[in-house]
């Protein structure tokens, strides 16, 4: 089969890889669109021990399962296997699994491929009216849908549902909509890059703005960098809540004295559970999450330019979907 191969830093080769294959209680998937995530990025970039080269990167995977009994069905993949066995995915945590894997880490490689094997419990049916590159969003949805529940959980009830997103790529316009989803009445997208602002403005339907001022009661930082670490303690106002979602980087930002003179919490979320993940792609399917028609398609034999393009911030898209077919 055909992959994009990360082989280093800034370095990926399309080429001919070994077949996939099923295990036991897996199925077969031929892939049919993939999405670009930050993490795929931050790897490309050299900047993810975890995922050193050679890998096959990409975890935001849609497609059809090849043979056995569900032959045929459409589906989208939760990439997170747990073991199912331990305290945390018996309470319904299974993100915070010690025995966790993701497609995209080892020893699983990931969806920058023509086909993938993932057990039966990560597969999603997907509605015949529903196209898979929009299913292939329920992974970045899923994520910001986790850190805007958990945000809202922790949000005193005596505050407004007020929120400030750090970040206009896919995971903070997630966030706007998930926020929207579960009822937040005013929510703001802080994105420097004019590019993508405007195209959040004029086809996202977003309130975007280059830098915020105030407060909010809700932060999401959907970078993680130092500077919007630093931004989501200046702008949380007391008591509120700070969720932070991004991977940018590990250190600095977080102005400490400030977050425990106004009671501000913070939150570090990652990924998603099982049931963030099928409430997100019940949202996608039954259009509360809006159109999604802010995506861009590319070959994945183009992957190597589709990454450049990121780099470059060329990109006025917030999500950069592959296609492992398109010639």
């Amino acid at each position: 089969m055909k992959a994009l191969v990360y082989d280093g830093v800034e370095t990926l080769g399309y080429r001919d890889v070994p077949d996939a294959v099923a295990a036991s209680g897996e199925h077969l998937i031929r892939v049919d669109a993939v999405g670009v995530c930050g993490s795929d990025m931050h790897a490309y970039l050299g900047h993810d021990a975890r995922r050193p080269a050679p890998l096959i990167l990409g975890h935001e995977a849609a497609g059809v399962i090849v043979g056995g009994d569900m032959d045929g069905r459409r589906v989208t993949v939760n990439p997170l296997v747990t073991c199912m066995a331990c305290p945390a995915c018996a309470g319904g945590r299974e993100n915070l699994c010690p025995k966790r894997q993701i497609i995209s880490m080892m020893p699983r490689e990931g969806a920058f491929a023509q086909y993938i094997a993932m057990p039966a419990s990560n597969l999603v049916t997907v509605p015949h009216d529903v196209p898979l590159a929009k299913a292939a969003l329920a992974e970045p949805l899923a994520v910001s849908w986790h850190a805007v529940r958990l945000a809202l959980e922790a949000l005193h009830p005596s505050m407004e549902k007020r929120a400030l997103v750090i970040g206009g790529g896919a995971i903070g316009l997630a966030a706007a909509l998930a926020l929207n989803a579960m009822g937040a009445q005013d929510v703001t997208i802080a994105e420097p890059n004019t590019t993508r602002r405007g195209y959040l403005i004029k086809t996202c339907g977003q309130n975007a703005i280059e830098e915020a001022s105030g407060d909010y009661p809700i932060v999401i930082d959907a970078v993680g960098y130092a500077a919007t670490r630093a931004a989501a303690s200046a702008r949380a106002a007391a008591g509120g809540v700070i969720a932070h979602v991004g991977l940018g980087e590990d250190e600095a930002g977080l102005d400490v004295r400030r977050m425990t003179l106004q009671e501000i919490t913070f939150i570090g979320t990652y990924t998603y559970t099982a049931q963030d993940f099928r409430d997100a792609a019940a949202a996608i399917f039954d259009g509360r999450l809006g159109a999604l028609d802010w995506t861009e398609t590319r070959a994945l034999a183009d992957g190597k330019s589709a990454f450049a393009d990121l780099r470059a911030g060329k990109v006025a898209a917030p999500k950069i979907i592959l296609d492992p077919w398109q010639i």
